[in-house]
């Protein structure tokens, strides 16, 4: 009998911590070092997929995600190795994903054809931007000619190239991002990562906003005008959102990114890497130390990993529907009621349809462009029926 988590897929998650710069709304788990040892790295993470593989040893892994921090800043040959390993260890799907993050002000020619040689065979671009100023104002060190010299070298190596974009800048308008978003759009590209804007506490930004200095963020009404246009013109281009803030041409959604939405397994190995594992029967939550150093040294004695916690059914069900209806293609209510141990209330679901929250059609729950808006609150509403 198949496990729940075959339904979403495996996928393995490398983190990779270190960056040119700090960016100043960036709360994820990076830093900035003058000296980094790749040939230490390098045994670090090779050690990490033997102690995993041994836990999983015979799933078919659909997917490989080098993220950061900033993995192009990665030596080629550590990639090489990691995926050699990689594939030494498991099964790989035909169409096994090998995706890869760069920045614009990392990318050289020379350096995405060895990314390429050693296995990588897709790059997600952090471009943010394509107007200086605000390039300027997010604290990016390239810029907008860059690039889009940086995309057109990434085209000219690999098939399948993605680019974010944060939107919901301070001072942006309806009509800059018209202009913005048709220029992305514009660039032979079949993956757009559509972000807007958050203000998260710990991070440079926040500490503004708390001050009152970061001015001329949207009001809730542009924010929503901001959404509604990025859905019109990308339906228009031929890449509708098939999650809240990922738009693709059909075939070039993030295969990756749609294991974690479909609530799927995956190994997260580096500091600060969160994974979801199935093992006998039961579901983890796995989640490394996020200090570079302490998860590095800790690495050898198996104490690189925080301890395990144990995901109750009620904590798998609110995950699927946390995760699952973030996607335009929704959950099926059957798999959440084995998986949860409860089915989803009948009188809530009449209630949020009726007011054009979602839609069920048979088994299958999604939300509606409305309800997309409000998102947190009908999971909210549909967790606590």
């Amino acid at each position: 009998m198949a496990e729940d988590w075959e339904a979403g897929g495996f996928g393995l998650y490398l983190h990779w911590p270190y960056c040119e710069a700090k960016c100043p709304y960036c709360d994820f788990n990076s830093h900035v070092s003058r000296q980094i040892d790749q040939s230490a790295w390098c045994t670090a993470y090779l050690t990490e997929l033997d102690r995993a593989a041994a836990e999983t040893r015979g799933r078919i892994l659909h997917s490989v995600f080098f993220g950061g921090g900033t993995p192009s800043l990665m030596d080629p040959d550590t990639v090489a190795q990691v995926i050699a390993r990689i594939r030494h260890h498991w099964p790989c799907a035909n169409d096994l994903e090998v995706t890869l993050e760069a920045n614009p002000s990392s990318v050289e020619a020379g350096r995405f054809r060895a990314f390429r040689d050693a296995g990588v065979n897709r790059i997600s671009m952090g471009i943010q931007a394509l107007n200086d100023a605000d390039l300027r104002q997010l604290g990016r060190l390239h810029t907008a000619q860059e690039a889009m010299a940086a995309f057109d070298i990434a085209r000219s190596c690999f098939d399948r190239v993605s680019f974010d974009l944060i939107y919901a800048r301070q001072g942006q308008s309806l009509a800059d991002w018209r202009t913005e978003l048709q220029l992305a759009l514009s660039m032979a590209v079949d993956h757009l990562s559509l972000y807007q804007l958050t203000i998260e506490q710990g991070t440079a930004f926040g500490d503004r906003y708390n001050a009152g200095k970061l001015r001329g963020l949207p009001d809730d009404d542009l924010s929503a005008d901001l959404y509604a246009l990025t859905q019109d013109i990308c339906g228009a281009h031929g890449m509708p959102a098939y999650e809240v803030s990922n738009h693709a041409r059909d075939g070039a959604q993030s295969r990756h990114n749609l294991i974690y939405w479909r609530y799927g397994d995956y190994v997260g190995i580096g500091p600060g890497a969160h994974g979801r594992l199935t093992l006998n029967g039961q579901r983890w939550a796995t989640e490394c130390l996020s200090n570079p150093d302490r998860w590095k040294a800790g690495v050898p004695d198996r104490m690189a990993e925080k301890p395990r916690q144990l995901l109750s059914l009620e904590d798998q069900g609110q995950e699927m529907l946390l995760m699952g209806l973030r996607l335009k293609e929704g959950i099926d209510m059957h798999r959440y009621e084995q998986l949860s141990g409860r089915a989803l209330s009948p009188a809530t679901l009449d209630h949020l349809s009726s007011i054009g929250m979602i839609k069920t059609d048979k088994n299958i729950l999604s939300v509606l462009n409305q309800g997309v808006m409000v998102l947190n609150q009908v999971i909210s509403a549909l967790a606590a029926s």
